[in-house]
């Protein structure tokens, strides 16, 4: 026996933990990568650097948000990592501070000059010709001068407040107006129904595509705004607010009326985060951060466009296929091409889709067969995210309309998309389908579809179960499994989980789901501790999981205390992580990686080696508290040697990918895979998980 074997170790220690809100920023910084990857078509790397600047504005909203809440009511308790919120907020700043400064040069040293090297140019004020001049000024008088609103600041003209996240400028003015004021600032609030950025017409510019930014309109002729008086500065600047809708359950009679009177005052809420121009003079910084009740460290000046995240729509008017990732056709099972009926291919054997290598198209299907089918009764669906013009909310409304028993679990609060379920649950309502909002204090995030059918005077149930939203926009950017099954004890158990959310009474009992918050959390606990017994039997053991989020303490400490068994553990987590592998004599054991990439990983998968009879689950859910605690999510059995040895090979894939993944070590940093030389050839071995997905099943079906 060694020394080291009576050392006990304090699974609470909290160096063994990282703090969720800090690596979630890391996986933001992770995605700014992207724009500087050359594997990537530049519009594409364009497109990252704008979606990090909207995960960005996102975390300072929700997170940033709930941490300053926490100071704000004396609830700073620290977690497992043991930082309080002020530590947290403290190092949140550093690292921003640091990762806008590198996001700009990036913009203006990396991807305009590749841009303009592709004729595709975003021209400052300095180089417009005469032509373009007179263009611009046409435009500033026809379509900004009109609906432009300037705000002279003193004791009638109050500081406004001003909608989140919206593009505003301060200008400190010399001289008199006409009534005779002499305030010195004034506010330009930008007109929100108007592009942030202006294509040229193509006759006054050289070949390509030519753009100029609002911004510099209103800065070139700001001075039309405020006649007789000197404009002696004029500077763009944001304010980020608290977006986070809070509802209090105890006091709510109607959660949908509640929502809508909540999601009138996203845009007003708590300021939370100060963009300015870096030009911008420090007096006026001050007078500013004073306006918004902030401190001088929730201030970010920037070097350029202060809402980088509105040049995604540039993405979309610039016709450079070549520049963009080359179109795929995804791929469709055989057994669901040929199938004259969709149930009939379902009844013959289980399906399990990836996407979006695999068409989201079966779901959609299956959905708008079982509307026109005489033989169908019944239809029950969960809606977290959808679309505002869903396929499957049409699918829906028509089989409501034809007289099917329809009933829809909306979950109103899927933060962001309120507004727009909002009005889903009202055209569901209107066309007759029974529609509920789940379960008050609960969120509703299990993705299911059970279809009742009558065949030969005998009910069949028909289920679809999802890691992902029924989104069929999201089915061609994120990756997600889709199982389609007309097991009769999942039917029955899904069933179950319906009639727990639609009306009341105890938990029931069911065979092969798991579910939250009842069984997922005790169940996850159970399956990571046999692999932990079998290791100290000297079992074959392994743990393997793809999840969005690790964040639950006692799944970690079971999953360290594994690892301490011998357990060999691989954990592919996109996003937060708060376990730190390759401790010494904790998670020695552990693998963890993040996958970024040109589909947004979103899959979750659980495999455990079950002494050499590998069992596979697909979830709705994360490995995170609010997951497995606080929503309803289910998980389900992959069944079948083929669908399973298929699971296994796909998630093989990823582990093996050595161009696109992060490795994660114990100091808490990520660490980008990087292509090693072939033994045999001699030649880089370039390993993208997503680009062998792609061929193997958008081709081969």
């Amino acid at each position: 026996m060694s020394a080291t074997d009576d050392i006990v170790i304090d699974l609470q220690n909290p160096e063994y933990y990282i703090n969720r809100e800090l690596s979630h920023l890391q996986f933001n910084i992770r995605v700014l990568e992207q724009a500087l990857d050359e594997t990537h078509p530049l519009l594409e790397r364009l497109f990252f650097l704008c979606i990090f600047s909207s995960n960005l504005d996102e975390f300072f909203e929700v997170r940033v948000a709930g941490l300053k809440q926490q100071l704000a009511f004396g609830r700073e308790t620290a977690g497992a990592d043991g930082l309080h919120a002020g530590q947290v907020l403290k190092e949140i700043n550093n690292i921003c501070t640091n990762t806008l400064e590198r996001q700009y040069d990036i913009l203006n040293d990396v991807i305009f000059p590749a841009l303009a090297k592709e004729n595709i140019r975003f021209l400052r004020r300095a180089t417009w010709t005469d032509e373009q001049q007179v263009w611009v000024r046409d435009f500033f008088d026809n379509d900004v001068l009109p609906i432009c609103s300037p705000i002279g600041l003193d004791p009638s003209h109050p500081f406004p407040r001003l909608v989140n996240k919206s593009l505003n400028f301060i200008v400190s003015l010399e001289g008199k107006d006409a009534f005779g004021r002499e305030t010195g600032l004034a506010l330009i609030p930008a007109p929100r129904s108007l592009s942030r950025i202006i294509r040229l017409p193509d006759e006054l510019c050289e070949d390509g595509d030519n753009f100029v930014f609002l911004s510099s309109i209103i800065h070139q002729f700001a001075d039309e705004l405020f006649p007789g008086m000197t404009i002696k500065g004029c500077y763009q600047f944001r304010v980020t607010r608290n977006a986070d809708l809070e509802i209090d359950h105890d006091d709510t009679v109607d959660l949908a009326s509640a929502l809508e009177d909540e999601l009138h005052s996203r845009n007003f809420g708590e300021e939370m985060r100060l963009e300015v121009a870096d030009n911008c003079p420090p007096e006026l910084v001050e007078f500013l951060l004073t306006k918004f009740d902030l401190k001088q460290s929730d201030c970010y000046q920037v070097n350029g466009p202060v809402n980088l995240g509105r040049m995604m729509e540039v993405v979309g008017q610039i016709d450079r296929p070549d520049l963009r990732y080359p179109p795929f056709t995804p791929g469709l099972p055989k057994h669901l091409s040929f199938k004259k009926s969709i149930f009939e291919a379902i009844r013959e054997k289980d399906t399990l889709l990836m996407h979006p290598f695999e068409s989201f198209t079966p779901v959609v299907d299956m959905l708008r067969e079982a509307a026109k089918d005489p033989s169908v009764l019944a239809i029950k669906q969960t809606l977290y995210r959808t679309g505002a013009k869903s396929e499957i909310v049409n699918a829906l409304v028509d089989a409501a309309r034809s007289g099917k028993e329809v009933t829809v679990v909306i979950e109103l609060r899927a933060r962001f998309d309120e507004e727009e379920n909002l009005y889903l649950a009202n055209r569901l309502q209107e066309a007759g389908a029974v529609v509920v909002y789940g379960v008050v204090g609960y969120k509703t995030h299990a993705k299911m579809m059970l279809i009742v059918r009558k065949e030969q005077g005998i009910l069949r149930r028909y289920v679809h179960l999802g890691t992902g939203n029924y989104h069929a926009g999201n089915a061609r950017m994120y990756t997600d499994y889709s199982f389609l099954t007309a097991d009769d004890s999942i039917g029955e158990d899904v069933h179950k989980v319906f009639q727990q959310l639609t009306g009341m009474g105890k938990a029931l009992r069911i065979k092969k789901l798991f579910h939250a918050p009842f069984t997922l959390h005790k169940k996850i606990l159970e399956l990571i501790d046999r692999e932990r017994v079998n290791a100290e039997e000297g079992k074959p053991a392994y743990i393997r999981v793809k999840a969005n989020g690790l964040t639950e303490i006692k799944v970690i400490r079971a999953l360290y205390k594994a690892s301490q068994a011998g357990v060999q553990i691989d954990l592919i987590i996109r996003g937060m992580c708060c376990l730190r592998p390759g401790i010494p004599g904790v998670s020695e054991n552990i693998r963890v990686r993040s996958i970024v990439g040109r589909f947004l990983e979103h899959t979750r998968v659980y495999s455990f080696c079950n002494n050499g009879k590998d069992e596979f689950y697909a979830a709705s859910a994360d490995w995170m508290e609010r997951n497995l605690l606080n929503r309803v999510e289910t998980c389900f059995p992959i069944e079948g040697n083929k669908l399973r040895s298929r699971m296994k090979e796909e998630f093989e894939c990823y582990l093996m990918d050595n161009s696109q993944a992060w490795d994660l070590d114990s100091d808490g940093h990520y660490i980008q895979a990087q292509p090693q030389k072939n033994e045999e050839t001699g030649e880089i071995e370039i390993i993208r998980a997503q680009q062998i997905l792609l061929e193997k099943l958008a081709a081969a079906n």
